[in-house]
């Protein structure tokens, strides 16, 4: 080797605390690489975060179809109330009346005979 060589290898040899500087940033850059490999590998935690994402989605369309629906009942109501002659209005209002006085009876009923449909269904497919 010709000590010009040698002059130069000097010169380009970093020192040992240069040295230990680059590894810990190639360190914390590979830690960061992994970290975000990983969460796109996390298949679990995707799904997790997609389904969230949908489940608010459709809250929020739910939410928004029965402001709809209950606009559009209310207001088809009023037209239905405002050319009913004045008889069947009061019927229905009777109807109402008596329906909302015997709400427990009336759910009690409706329930027996859903427990009744299911038993039969069950039943049969035996």
């Amino acid at each position: 080797m010709t000590p010009d060589k040698q002059h130069k290898g000097d010169e380009a040899a970093p020192s040992p605390e240069e040295l230990r500087e680059k590894v810990e940033a190639t360190r914390e850059e590979l830690g960061e690489t992994v970290e975000a490999l990983a969460a796109q590998t996390d298949v679990k935690t995707r799904a997790h975060e997609k389904t969230t994402a949908v489940k608010q989605q459709v809250a929020e369309k739910t939410t928004q179809a029965k402001a709809q629906l209950k606009d559009k009942a209310t207001h088809a109501a009023h037209a239905v109330q405002d050319r009913a002659p004045e008889p069947v209005r009061e019927k229905a209002g009777q109807g109402m009346e008596a329906a909302r006085a015997k709400r427990t009876p009336l759910l009690a009923a409706a329930g027996g005979l859903i427990a009744l449909l299911l038993i039969r269904r069950a039943r049969r497919h035996r």
